[in-house]
């Protein structure tokens, strides 16, 4: 299922989606130009062997490794997702709260893969942690809203809408069970998806989106 748009405008500008697509297609370009990729991702990609929680400049990459692609099909889709769905968790939380909120589950996503690979020397990239919090903040605020979606019908594309908390909820249990098989099959040592990121991730932003909305004022009427 391929999501192509969701059924309601937000009705406002998202600054801060549109900043941060910018953002991660800069940076993905000077990945593309800088002179020393290797040195580039050593530097600022999440390397887990490298963490030391009591180096401030090694958690460092937490952050910047949220901005860093593995190549055109990753980033593209990553950014895809995001202006799908990110302008719409954008309205409902605020454009500030929702920069905070971004970094915020982003950060989460990648500790909760680092729990499990904290030994690994292989760099972790990708915004699709942060990408999936939006995912989880959206089934939170608009699990009503419904997605066209391109799927196979008969073996031919078609564009269906689909309810965002069927889509949604599917991709969250594809995502957490294929966390628990490389958890169970694979090494540590054994690059791909991270899996256990997007899950987390998506929790994370599911569980935590109510706590960055501005408080709802409670009307009281006198007798």
């Amino acid at each position: 299922m391929f999501p192509i748009r969701d059924s309601h405008s937000s009705g406002k500008f998202p600054i801060i989606n549109l900043a941060l697509i910018v953002a991660n297609l800069y940076v993905f370009y000077y990945q593309l130009i800088t002179p020393d990729i290797d040195l580039f991702i050593a530097t600022y990609a999440l390397i887990p062997q490298n963490i030391n929680f009591l180096n401030f400049e090694t958690l460092r990459p937490f952050v910047t490794s949220m901005f860093l692609h593995a190549g055109f099909l990753h980033i593209l889709s990553n950014m895809w997702f995001l202006w799908i769905f990110g302008d719409n968790v954008e309205a409902a939380v605020g454009h500030v709260k929702y920069l905070f909120f971004y970094i915020f589950c982003g950060v989460s996503a990648s500790f909760v893969q680092y729990l499990f690979i904290s030994g690994s020397t292989l760099p972790m990239v990708g915004a699709s942690g942060a990408i999936a919090a939006v995912l989880g903040a959206y089934l939170k605020f608009f699990p009503r809203h419904s997605i066209d979606t391109l799927i196979p019908v008969f073996g031919f594309p078609a564009v269906v809408a689909i309810p965002a908390s069927f889509m949604l909820v599917y991709w969250f249990i594809t995502q957490a069970f294929s966390g628990v098989a490389t958890i169970l099959v694979a090494s540590a040592s054994v690059g791909g998806v991270a899996y256990v990121a997007h899950a987390g991730g998506f929790a994370t932003g599911f569980i935590f989106a109510k706590y960055f909305t501005w408080p709802q004022h409670t009307q009281v009427v006198k007798e």
